[in-house]
């Protein structure tokens, strides 16, 4: 079953037990609300579906995620708007942490912002040699503060800070995974799709109570999340109305 508009598609099959969830927008595969939104229902879904037992994260084209959408930023006039679209990624996020199933992310191109939330709220990550990552938020005057949480609990505080002082620099995918964002990365597509695939069927030959009793195991500590994230996409929803963002978001579009 498939979403599409012209903001973009979501995409499910479920075939031996596993659910494959893929995305797209033709603006580099960003997130408007709308999208987040279907992502997020379609992983609430998916986490009480009894056919299902793992799920594949991916996307289509050459990046994997450019983050929030560009155009939905500059739209942006007054503080519940804001805090409102900030909200649409904790919302994935926090879907993606309470899922029942364990999340396995394809990640076959670059990543942007929220794009490197997404692939940190995978349970377990495999990626192409030139998925490199960058979080670009500071440059605009805002900060990746709804997906902190996420990235630094899978590369640590220090990573973290590196990626966002450094907004326009891109780190290698090899970079990634010395950090444990990716557990491994693979030098060609093909190679990418069949190890995922492979890996995705030794899981769901697993007992699935054993894996979503394990999942619980790997998110220990972040019950907060619930709180936690919606605060910080009310910080972004703020900082998005000031002028140094309103003027770079301007500069950027021309």
């Amino acid at each position: 079953m498939s979403a599409e508009n012209s903001n973009g598609f979501l995409e499910i099959q479920i075939e031996n037990n596993i659910a494959t969830i893929t995305f797209g927008h033709p603006a580099s595969n960003s997130f408007p609300s709308e999208l987040l939104q279907k992502l997020t229902a379609e992983l609430n879904a998916l986490s009480s579906n009894s056919t299902v037992n793992i799920i594949i994260l991916q996307s289509e084209g050459k990046t994997f995620c450019a983050g929030a959408s560009f155009d939905e930023l500059l739209s942006i006039t007054d503080f519940e708007t804001g805090k409102k679209f900030f909200s649409g990624f904790a919302d994935v996020i926090n879907a993606m942490r309470t899922c029942s199933k364990l999340i396995i992310g394809k990640i076959q191109g670059k990543a942007v912002g929220g794009g490197v939330g997404l692939a940190s709220a995978c349970d377990f990550a495999f990626a192409y040699t030139e998925a490199s990552i960058k979080l670009s938020e500071i440059a605009i005057g805002i900060g990746p503060f709804v997906i902190e949480p996420a990235v630094s609990r899978k590369i640590g505080k220090t990573a973290m800070t590196q990626l966002t002082l450094q907004p326009n620099t891109w780190q290698s995918a090899d970079w990634a995974v010395e950090k444990g964002l990716y557990a491994d990365i693979f030098d060609s597509l093909a190679d990418l799709n069949e190890e995922t695939l492979t890996f995705a069927k030794k899981l769901a030959a697993y007992n699935p109570e054993a894996l979503t009793e394990m999942k619980k195991v790997f998110w220990e500590g972040t019950e907060n999340w619930d709180e936690l994230l919606y605060e910080r996409a009310a910080i972004s929803g703020k900082l998005v109305l000031s002028d140094f963002t309103s003027t770079a978001l301007n500069e950027f579009k021309k």
